[in-house]
């Protein structure tokens, strides 16, 4: 099994930097969706369901796929023979940020909850300051792999 990877292992990266650039994307504009949805519409009318329908693809179609993928290949990274340096602090680091973010992708699906039912709660500047959860977590991670302290 241990060859296999070793050989995936570029086709891997590769496919784990596209994947994570998809998810990226979603977890930047969904919040920015959230401040419009909220700061624009009310609770069933038209705009609102245009919202809606937005953010459920997004965040079906897109978001949820790529953030698999993500996991798929960097698991796929992470049992490749000499890829990780266990010894190091970047690894943990790294790990615990892409566990940050799938919870943070999980909470923006259960806010997406709220304007289904119309219990949203949350500003327009609330979801904005929310928007910059997947940056800090985002320089977190690629200072990790890059500079592996």
């Amino acid at each position: 099994m241990t060859d296999i990877l070793i050989t995936l292992y570029p086709w891997t990266k590769a496919f784990h930097i596209m994947s994570v650039i998809s998810w990226m994307a979603g977890l930047f504009y969904l919040p920015r969706l959230f401040v419009y949805h909220v700061e624009q519409s009310m609770p069933g009318d038209s705009r609102d369901e245009v919202f809606q329908t937005m953010e459920q693809k997004l965040l079906r179609v897109i978001m949820t796929p790529a953030m698999i993928a993500t996991w798929l290949f960097g698991l796929m990274l992470v049992f490749t023979p000499g890829i990780v340096d266990w010894g190091s602090v970047w690894p943990y680091l790294k790990g615990a940020s892409v566990i940050a973010m799938t919870g943070f992708h999980e909470w923006l699906g259960a806010r997406r909850k709220d304007f289904m039912t119309g219990s949203n709660r949350l500003t327009g500047r609330q979801f904005r300051l929310m928007n910059e959860v997947p940056t800090v977590l985002m320089v977190l991670i690629v200072l990790s792999v890059v500079i592996k302290f």
